[in-house]
């Protein structure tokens, strides 16, 4: 159907009686009782997915000894932590990951056509301590895991990091006011303070398909790319996929960047799509050398700051970064904090913000008219829900791969996705396409951290677990800390702001925590615990500023947003968005902090 036919034109006024039954219908077709079960981890017979093929194993001895700081995560909110300890004068900062290097979803993402889709300047953190202009507006996954490295370099991190270790437990010991940490080495040393940033990007999950361990084809995850098998680089030339038939298994962030490659450099690609991704202009380019040579002292806190606040939804004289997320922050309100318009009523706001979601997302599917040259092909690569059901995605190159003839999508949503696997082919429905190699772009256990999927248990006061105390749910202050579990930090979207550029968001929390720590050690507190009075208060007002999104996710296609159908993330945030939060931060820390700093051990929690 050309646009022309479309009924949804986005220069229509959109049918919001249809598109809402239409959305519900999509819906629908791709909802499955097994919810999230329908996925499995990368261990057992299946960790040979999860397998580092970037670094060789590193043999080293158990270690007994202790720091003042143990980092656990060395992606950017692991590096931003102790960056800004060093900075205050720690020295003693051990930083452990279970990768081979630093980098953290950086690390294990290398995959042809890998970019991040922020733009750079505000993305990569440190740019001016480290002296650095990114060469691209959106930067390439290499160039940002050379930045992480040079972040670690600057600020001697290195010096007593720890690489392919896992926490295996944490243990507060009363008699010392210190941490007993225990990892997969048979380490057992002590830690001052510990500070959580294992990020949820980092463990891949597979599909369970039926006779997944039948196939006798060559399979790898695109977090651990082969590129042993397909040859070329991030860059792609993928040589070694000439002769192949292959298959790529998802379409969402990552699918949407290595498609591209795959479908140029393979013999035969199929895709194998349930749910379409929106795919907005891209518009990359390289860093204009004038611009870069005419940048101020300041210059990036600034952008960052701006971005951040445009998102948010607060007043900006003017918005420094012109692009696919500035231009949709009023959609972005449905699943990120910030600002609503509080001059209309709820109802009526709803009502403008559906409107505005709709024309965004007609004029997207217009967009696949106007590129996808076989009109099945483009009927099944619109996207039918609202615009942050799922993460949006950017790319001027994979709508135009479908009309190369040696791609083929094929579309799983009618029959629960694909239905099983045999020796050498993928079956959906009673169709098989025989391949040679499957590729599987399924994503990550999203927002599941060692602390709360319990494989890191967390011991603190009288040996009471963490997820004992959070049975109703966590319980902080400020997203960071927690009664009865003292001088433990977390890093992450837990009770506090979020955003689409969440470096930024984990560099405030990083600056937080190094504040409050230096506070605790200048002012010989023992220990940093909240009372009891103020977890409470924070938890409070999380609850009476919680915006509730659960209608909102219950209309959505099945996603790892919305748990695949199964659940919402209402109440997991500070609602009024990142720039309220980090203003009551900064209030906070002018403070005495005595809401936190105990010089004497406190009396038992409760």
């Amino acid at each position: 159907m050309s646009s022309a036919q479309n009924p949804t034109n986005h220069l229509k006024t959109p049918d919001v009686e249809g598109l809402r039954a239409r959305y519900r219908a999509e819906r629908d077709r791709r909802i499955r009782p097994d919810g999230l079960a329908q996925y499995q981890g990368t261990t057992g017979q299946f960790g040979y997915y999860a397998k580092d093929p970037y670094t060789d194993p590193i043999e080293r001895e158990p270690l007994t000894d202790f720091v003042e700081v143990l980092v656990i995560g060395a992606g950017f909110g692991g590096l931003l932590a102790a960056s800004r300890l060093r900075e205050d004068g720690v020295q003693s900062i051990r930083l452990m990951d279970e990768a081979g290097d630093v980098g953290g979803t950086w690390y294990w993402n290398r995959y042809p056509g890998i970019h991040c889709d922020i733009e750079s300047y505000v993305y990569m953190p440190l740019l001016e301590e480290i002296g650095y202009v990114p060469n691209w507006r959106y930067a390439p996954g290499e160039e940002i895991r050379q930045h992480a490295i040079a972040v670690a370099k600057h600020f001697d991190l290195y010096r007593d990091a720890l690489f392919q270790t896992r926490a295996t437990e944490l243990s507060w010991d009363e008699a010392a006011d210190e941490w007993t940490v225990r990892t997969d080495r048979n380490d057992r040393f002590r830690a001052r303070y510990v500070i959580t940033s294992s990020g949820s990007l980092t463990q891949p999950k597979l599909p369970g398909i039926p006779g997944i361990e039948d196939f006798r084809g060559h399979t790898f995850h695109t977090s651990r790319w082969d590129y042993s098998y397909t040859g070329g680089t991030a860059e792609g030339g993928l040589a070694g996929l000439a002769d192949k038939r292959v298959a790529v298994v998802g379409t969402g962030a990552t699918g949407v960047q290595v498609i591209p490659h795959v479908g140029r450099d393979s013999e035969q690609l199929y895709v194998f799509q349930r749910t379409p991704s929106t795919i907005d202009v891209r518009d990359n380019r390289l860093t204009d050398p004038g611009w870069a040579g005419s940048l101020q002292p300041g210059w990036q806190r600034e952008r960052m700051e701006n971005f951040l606040s445009v998102l948010a939804g607060e007043q900006v004289e003017e918005s420094l970064v012109t692009d696919g997320w500035t231009a949709t922050t009023q959609l972005q309100r449905k699943i990120l904090s910030g600002a609503v318009d509080t001059t209309v009523s709820s109802d009526e706001r709803e009502l403008q913000d559906e409107i505005a979601d709709f024309e965004t997302m007609n004029r997207i599917r217009a967009r696949v008219d106007e590129i996808v040259e076989d009109p099945e092909t483009a009927e099944l690569l619109k996207p039918w829900y609202r615009y942050m059901c799922k993460r949006p995605c950017f790319s001027d190159t994979y709508l135009q791969t479908y009309n190369r003839p040696n791609v083929t999508l094929v579309d799983t949503a009618d029959f629960g996705g694909i239905t099983r696997l045999t020796e050498t082919a993928i079956v959906v429905g009673e169709t098989h396409y025989e391949v040679d190699c499957i590729i599987f772009a399924t994503g990550f256990d999203v927002g599941v951290s060692g602390v709360l999927s319990g494989t890191l248990p967390v011991y603190g006061r009288n040996q009471r677990s963490l997820l004992e105390a959070w049975e109703q749910g966590p319980r902080t202050l400020h997203g960071f800390y927690s009664n009865g579990f003292p001088n433990l930090f977390h890093l992450g979207a837990l009770q506090n702001a979020n955003s689409v550029n969440f470096v930024h968001i984990l560099q405030e929390q990083a600056e937080h925590i190094a504040a409050v720590i230096s506070h605790a050690r200048t002012t010989g507190a023992q220990v940093v615990e909240p009372t009891p009075e103020s977890e409470a208060a924070w938890v409070a007002t999380v609850i009476a500023t919680a915006s509730d999104s659960g209608a909102f996710q219950a209309e959505c296609t099945p996603g790892y947003y919305n748990g695949e159908g199964t659940r919402t993330i209402t109440g997991a945030s500070f609602s009024p968005g990142p720039m309220a939060f980090h203003r009551i931060l900064r209030q906070w820390r002018e403070g005495d902090m005595s809401d936190v700093m105990a010089a004497a051990k406190p009396g038992t929690s409760s």
